[in-house]
């Protein structure tokens, strides 16, 4: 039977833009600029890094990095990195907040160990995001990764944590209701 929603192919494929380890998210998303609006923000995202980045990017472009990617607060980096253009983050380890930033914002990231030495500033490569399979299309070289559980593509999909959960408001009116309805059992008992 043919599914009748018709989805993203999520096959990315951009330039690399690429930092070191233990890259901070204040690195990324400088709070001086953060406190001067989205469009300030925007204009200066990642220069500390790259100094050509918020002028060069291209929508579809790969941000990558080292170690630790994201590390030393909650702020919402990824957020930004996808209203900039980034389609994906690939790196060898990711902060777990930085981590799940990126996928409730609705932007892929694979932490792909040793796999981020295959991948160099400025490379041309291609990301599936439903497989895992990732190609630098300037080397040949191939990495395989783990692809993202059903449940991390339906956030994807949905564009997002909050639109996620926005598209399922009945489930969970449903089960709210259900949990009231066993409640009362409950009580009665």
């Amino acid at each position: 039977m043919e599914n009748p929603r018709k989805e993203k192919e999520w096959i990315i494929e951009g330039t690399v833009w690429k930092v070191g380890d233990n890259v901070n998210t204040e690195s990324i998303t400088p709070s001086r600029w953060l406190h001067e609006g989205h469009d300030s923000l925007m204009a200066h995202i990642g220069e500390i890094l790259i100094p050509d980045f918020p002028k060069k990017v291209n929508n579809g472009d790969i941000w990558a990095g080292g170690f630790n990617l994201g590390c030393s607060s909650s702020r919402n980096a990824p957020l930004f990195l996808k209203d900039k253009g980034i389609g994906v983050i690939l790196c060898h380890s990711a902060s777990r907040i930085f981590y799940r930033n990126a996928l409730n914002s609705g932007l892929p990231i694979f932490e792909i160990g040793e796999g981020a030495e295959k991948i160099h500033m400025g490379d041309r490569v291609r990301v599936n995001v439903r497989t895992g399979e990732i190609k630098n299309l300037t080397t040949g070289e191939e990495i395989r990764t783990k692809p993202l559980p059903d449940f991390i593509m339906a956030i994807l999909e949905a564009g997002g944590i909050n639109r996620y959960i926005l598209s399922r408001k009945s489930e969970y009116k449903l089960l709210k209701r259900r949990g009231e309805d066993e409640s009362r059992s409950f009580k009665a008992e």
